[in-house]
């Protein structure tokens, strides 16, 4: 708009001056949570579950943190609402989701259930097969459905 208008700024002038004023651009949001067509859904296991332990059911989603340009993959003991491992990765590959669920099953031991949304990063072959190895009985949030903290 600047530009149109004649004012030679820079990018970086345009980044500091918002930032100063508390502004951001508005733009759409990532969608990951879109499962692969080739990708198996697993059920829902959690309804009428009372979770009342640690290692009982964990889940994972990712989030952004700087509109976009950063992913985090974090994992929480639902028992406990504790993080259990996270991992931060500027592209949405499956890679650094299995490293986060790989770091946790070294350190804490396996749960009963695992719970994530539909998303292709926890639907892939390479994420699902690793809690199979481990035994781990794998749930899947519906599709659009916003998981909220157990009461």
């Amino acid at each position: 708009m600047l530009k149109r208008e004649g004012v030679l700024v820079g990018r970086r002038r345009i980044r500091r001056l918002m930032k100063k004023l508390g502004l951001w651009a508005v733009g759409p949001k990532p969608d990951t949570s879109k499962p692969h067509p080739g990708h198996k859904i697993y059920p829902y296991l959690r309804r009428g579950l009372e979770i009342t332990r640690s290692n009982h059911v964990w889940a994972t989603d990712i989030t952004y943190i700087r509109h976009g340009f950063l992913s985090l993959c974090a994992i929480l003991d639902w028992g406990t609402r504790k993080v259990l491992a996270w991992r931060l990765s500027n592209t949405l590959t499956t890679d650094f989701c299995t490293a986060a669920l790989n770091e946790v099953l070294t350190r804490y031991g396996t749960p009963k259930i695992f719970n994530s949304d539909q998303g292709s990063q926890f639907t892939s072959v390479a994420f699902t097969e690793v809690l199979k190895a481990y035994g781990i009985q794998i749930s899947m949030d519906g599709r659009g459905v916003v998981t909220t903290t157990p009461s």
